[in-house]
């Protein structure tokens, strides 16, 4: 089992940097709202497990809920990866083919622009996974402990993760607009405010519902800026390894962020945990305004800050 989860992962880490090059090929004015759409879409299919696992007739006869789940949702990747084989291509913005070049992920840190777009990134993935992963948990407690629907709680999860993709492509199209540093740094402002005082409605499911969908919003509505920000900045033949490396990392910093938050939960209770969170939005807004000052900034967004 573990085995497989491993593989699992080692492939989905082959789907995200790759598409996101792709979607890079097929936009230019409007990259922000390409891969917007491309991270809305990720955002909605993270989300459908909690509404599969809302939903009781998925389980079948003397089957566990989750391996239901499970099914349908890797069912789901197949018939993502039939689209992807007779679907999918390159688009006109495909630059030369690049030889391979390990020195290139280490001198994506030698540029400070470019290590600034990392170091955003890195601040908005210090709190997304672990968001996802953990206020589904905290929705659950908070109706279990009102007596509210359970089956409830599990649809709320899956809303506050969705509405996500809309925050994706909103600020997608923001950004095309007014500029990828003015969009990230209100999002990650937005964001760890929800973080800070998310706890202080806990006992309220009603408008802990409430302010988790408007955590859920802008918690991701960043995402797509930061790598449209990397594709900008970075030499177009090695787009796909700047991408690479700066997903890496983040997903690699969830580990720790994801981890960290059931320990601190017996100390701190849900009503005051998810303030640890708010570093990382505190870091990213702080690195992408002094990316904004910056004169390589005027590279974003067709020269929208």
């Amino acid at each position: 089992m573990l085995g497989l989860r491993v593989l699992a992962g080692i492939t989905l880490a082959g789907v995200y940097p790759p598409g996101m090059k792709l979607m890079a090929t097929w936009c230019r004015e409007d990259r922000g709202l390409g891969i917007g759409l491309l991270v809305g879409a990720l955002t909605l299919g993270s989300a459908l497990p909690h509404l599969f696992n809302a939903l009781p007739w998925l389980g079948g006869a003397g089957m566990p809920p989750w391996r239901s789940v499970i099914l349908v949702a890797s069912g789901m990747a197949v018939v993502a990866a039939v689209l992807t084989a007779v679907a999918v291509e390159a688009g006109p913005l495909t630059g030369p083919r690049a030889p391979f070049n390990w020195t290139f992920a280490l001198q994506t840190w030698h540029s400070k622009p470019l290590r600034l777009a990392n170091f955003g990134y890195l601040g908005h993935m210090w709190e997304l996974y672990a968001m996802w992963a953990w206020v589904p948990m905290c929705l659950l407690a908070s109706y279990e402990k009102a007596a509210w629907s359970l089956p409830g709680a599990r649809l709320a999860g899956f809303s506050v993760i969705a509405v996500g993709a809309g925050g994706c492509v909103l600020a997608g199209l923001m950004a095309d607009r007014v500029g990828r540093t003015t969009v990230t740094i209100a999002s990650l402002v937005v964001s760890g405010g929800c973080a800070l005082t998310v706890g202080l409605v806990f006992s309220d499911p009603g408008l802990l519902t409430a302010l988790c969908l408007v955590w859920g919003f802008a918690v991701v509505a960043d995402s797509a800026q930061f790598s449209a920000a990397v594709s900008e900045l970075t030499d177009p033949r090695y787009v796909g390894t700047a991408l690479t490396v700066q997903t890496t990392l983040g997903f690699m910093l969830t580990l720790l962020t994801i981890q960290v938050i059931p320990p601190l939960l017996e100390v701190l209770g849900w009503e005051r945990v998810f303030a640890i969170l708010a570093l990382g939005p505190a870091l990213g807004a702080w690195s992408m305004w002094r990316l904004r000052r910056m004169p390589e900034a005027l590279c974003l967004a067709s020269g929208h800050r």
